[in-house]
């Protein structure tokens, strides 16, 4: 593209920190409106802005009870990165990012792009090098007011988007994971509430977004499990349903793709199908806000697509939020991720589940800063528990 006239405009549009814990869409093709642009750069009929977000999080955390196997966030292992206590400085559930948009029209076609680069900023050791760069987003849409939106690229997955959206976590740490935070980023409400969204090259349409029913559904890369199981040509499948008026939003969900033992694999069964499903509303009324959401199928796994093979599985996340003052809003989150069968060779895990609090105050129109104590627990089927304590202090600033 080429710029022939090129302009510098801020547009600091972001507005006030009730609105960022409303449910905003953060992911997908309707591009982060938390950072609106910080700047926009015109030229040829093309537009171009740039927008982001970085953050930081002291967090520290007490892990004590029995060793339970598999994904255990509130294990010494996961929780506190193989220790009893641990403290980090690193990110919250969201990376550091920053993100470019491309927008234009050409014969009637509304036409847009985007790149997202992310990165985390905590490492292990003091001579560990940083320069991992995430790619979660990368694509381009095409669309018109009467068709709709056809979205082509890498991009957050549709099944499990209104769960992490309004997790009051999101401008947080919910879940101060060490092994995860120590390299990359906490889990929030992930493997402890909702199964994560993940990232996934797709085609996926959207209706127009002119009523309070919406639909979007598409194709997804299929992806492999944890090593037992893999795919083949058959991609991913996934829809969403959703409905909102006024300060009511419901949806419905499901996803599903084939899974098959690698060769010479002794897993059993040989392949399966995941099918998803979930079922979630949020409401705001005057301060008080809630969101509730459920997750439930066969090989939906615990942190990610099938990583527990076969077994049934169910997510719960249940929320509530006051509006204090403009500024400083509350909130009380809790949720559980369980495996349903016992079919799991890995220690006989069977479930995850953190109950945060948290206290989120914006200091400017672009910054919020938070403080949350969590605890994290996890159990097997023998009856094994393990039980994390977890603080998070620290700040987001949105550009």
């Amino acid at each position: 593209m080429k710029i022939s006239t090129t302009r510098i405009v801020a547009r600091r549009r972001l507005t006030g920190f009730a609105k960022l814990t409303g449910g905003v869409a953060l992911f997908g093709a309707v591009a982060c409106p938390l950072a609106a642009s910080a700047a926009s750069f015109s030229g040829d009929n093309w537009t171009v802005d740039l927008s982001g977000f970085a953050n930081a999080y002291y967090t520290t955390v007490s892990c004590n009870g029995a060793a339970v196997g598999g994904p255990a966030l509130a294990g010494e292992a996961l929780g506190c990165g193989g220790q009893q206590n641990r403290s980090s400085i690193g990110n919250g559930l969201l990376p550091d990012a920053l993100t470019t948009k491309f927008t234009t029209r050409q014969e009637g076609i509304d036409i847009a792009a985007q790149v997202s680069l992310m990165s985390s900023i905590a490492t292990s050791n003091a001579l560990s090098a940083n320069s991992g760069v995430d790619v979660r987003q990368a694509f381009f849409t095409l669309g018109t007011p009467d068709f709709g939106t056809v979205k082509l690229g890498r991009d957050y997955g549709v099944f499990g988007s209104n769960a992490i959206l309004g997790d009051m976590t999101l401008f947080g740490a919910g879940a101060p994971i060490q092994a995860t935070q120590r390299g990359r980023v906490t889990l929030g409400h992930i493997g402890a509430g909702y199964t994560y969204l993940g990232s996934y090259g797709q085609i996926v349409y959207s209706t127009p977004g002119t009523t309070g029913l919406s639909f979007t559904g598409g194709v997804f890369s299929p992806v492999d499990n944890t090593g037992a199981y893999d795919s083949r040509s058959a991609p991913q499948v996934q829809v969403q349903l959703a409905y909102a008026a006024g300060g009511f939003k419901g949806w419905l969900g499901a996803k599903s793709q084939r899974f098959y033992a690698v060769a010479g694999s002794a897993a059993l069964p040989a392949s399966f199908t995941m099918f998803a499903a979930e079922a979630g509303a949020s409401y705001t009324l005057g301060k008080f806000g809630v969101l509730a959401n459920v997750q439930e199928g066969r090989g939906i796994g615990i942190l990610t697509d099938g990583d527990q093979g076969n077994a049934k599985g169910v997510n719960y996340l249940l929320q509530g939020t006051y509006q204090v003052t403009d500024k400083l809003k509350l909130g009380l989150s809790g949720g559980e991720s369980r495996n349903r069968s016992d079919l799991v060779s890995d220690a006989n895990f069977k479930s995850n589940s953190n109950v945060t609090g948290g206290a989120y105050y914006a200091l400017t129109k672009s910054v919020t800063l938070s403080l949350e104590l969590s605890q994290t627990r996890s159990r097997d089927y023998a009856g094994n528990t393990a039980r994390m304590n977890g603080v998070a202090l620290g700040g987001i600033l949105f550009f």
